[in-house]
């Protein structure tokens, strides 16, 4: 690899490979991985003199999705609204902002009473101005979705050249976001929870996942089906849209009990899972 900064998300497409992480760093593979060469860096770095408070925050964030939809048109989120895009394969990519830019002044930070004690309201979070991207999804009508930090969602009806946010009835982060034929999408993330929508979001209804662990990657499956993990070896698996989620507690060999992070498709029905305690088979009951 030529980068030592952690990786945190990889997208294929038309037999491509690209990896992409912290410091902004974007790599290809175009031999399955064999070889790799550095498209993007961008390590955070203050110029001489430059004040803080005058430093772009997306310069130095880490991607925390990458998506292919062809071997040249790519989409790269992450922290702080970071969006990258571009049209040749990854050569050059081009900054985009998805929300539009606040010029509200901030609140004044809030004063507790003369016992110390701040009042529910006073701990309420405003609106976030540049969000955290999480995680992106390309859907079967040709729409992109975006989810973040503390309900964040936003839409694409026309290949990423318009951007509009959309109300989320969460107001905790998602992880990640699947995708299916038409407008079927469906986000999960802090405290178990997942919601689903057949309309890019235009509507939402929840799904239950009989659990409050945090829900952190997912893997689409067919007829509306999907697996998920998460926190404490959660793995939440369901047939077809038409089925709840049944529960497992994934142990590996060692008996430990990790923090899955995604899942991929493996041979004879089963899955690759991923965590901080490395790569294991999971066969689904």
């Amino acid at each position: 690899m030529p980068t030592r900064s952690t990786l945190t998300a990889i997208a294929t497409a038309d037999g491509q490979l690209w990896a992409a992480g912290h410091d902004g760093v974007i790599i290809h593979s175009a031999d399955g991985g064999q070889t790799w060469s550095a498209q993007r860096r961008d390590p955070f770095q203050l110029q001489p003199q430059e004040d803080p408070a005058d430093h772009d925050p997306r310069q130095g964030s880490p991607i925390l999705d990458i998506l292919f939809t062809d071997a040249n048109t790519g989409i790269a989120v992450g922290a702080n609204s970071l969006m990258l895009m571009t049209t040749d394969g990854g050569v050059t990519w081009t900054p985009k902002k998805a929300l539009a830019q606040t010029t509200a002044a901030p609140a004044a930070a809030p004063e507790a009473d003369e016992a110390g004690v701040f009042s529910q309201d006073q701990l309420t979070l405003g609106a976030e101005t540049d969000p955290h991207f999480n995680a992106i999804a390309h859907t079967g009508s040709g729409g992109l979705v975006i989810v973040g930090e503390r309900g964040t969602f936003v839409r694409s009806r026309d290949a990423g050249a318009t951007w509009e946010k959309a109300a989320f009835p969460y107001a905790g982060s998602m992880f990640g976001v699947l995708s299916w034929d038409g407008d079927h999408i469906l986000a999960f993330g802090l405290r178990g929870n997942i919601y689903e929508s057949d309309d890019l979001g235009g509507s939402w209804r929840k799904v239950d996942s009989g659990v409050n662990s945090s829900l952190i990657g997912g893997r689409a499956l067919p007829n509306g089906g999907a697996i998920l993990v998460g926190s404490n070896g959660v793995v939440l698996v369901r047939k077809d849209s038409a089925s709840p989620f049944v529960l497992s507690n994934f142990q590996n060999a060692a008996g430990e009990t990790p923090v899955l992070a995604n899942v991929f498709d493996a041979d004879g029905g089963q899955f690759l899972l991923i965590g901080d305690k490395g790569v294991d088979l999971y066969q689904p009951k």
